[in-house]
């Protein structure tokens, strides 16, 4: 197979991944939205959306990383320079670093998994701010004080 065509196919491995992680991502906002409803104490509710959040990204990240692993031990589409090993853990400590756009620079793909390490720095990103949207919203249902009338000069300014 040429260099053109290991791309598309990485290219549409790449695609596969990213549609798991946006549907597993949006199934677990869809069962914490319904399950942090009226009946959870506040503080336990942020600590649930909080973990439960946390859970998909650790979860989309080995989607990620078993990706890489096909990629690379399944139809070799390339490598990861830097790797040691190349087990489990080694492709979830890389896929973390590009799903978080940290990019420590320690590992670098080669070859055609380049697509999947593209594709996941910018899913990553958008699942990120998606569950940062979701938590501004679970913190103005559950957060302990009003975040309105705080300004206190607003409210002397109307008193006058």
């Amino acid at each position: 197979m040429n260099e053109h065509s290991q791309h598309l196919v990485a290219l549409f491995i790449s695609g596969i991944v990213v549609i798991l992680s946006f549907v597993l991502h949006y199934e677990a906002l869809r069962f914490l939205g319904r399950t942090l409803g009226k009946h959870v104490h506040k503080r336990i509710g942020m600590l649930l959306a909080m973990l439960g959040l946390l859970m998909a990204h650790v979860l989309e990240i080995w989607f990620f990383a078993f990706g890489y692993m096909v990629l690379q031990h399944g139809v070799g589409f390339g490598h990861i320079d830097g790797m040691e090993k190349g087990d489990f853990m080694d492709y979830v400590y890389y896929s973390s670093v590009v799903y978080t756009t940290i990019g420590f620079g320690d590992l670098l793909p080669v070859g055609a998994m380049r697509m999947l390490s593209a594709a996941e720095g910018l899913a990553g990103l958008a699942l990120i701010t998606w569950s940062a949207s979701f938590t501004f919203m679970v913190m103005q249902r559950f957060w302990p004080h009003s975040m309105e009338g705080t300004d206190t000069s607003a409210k002397n300014r109307n008193k006058g």
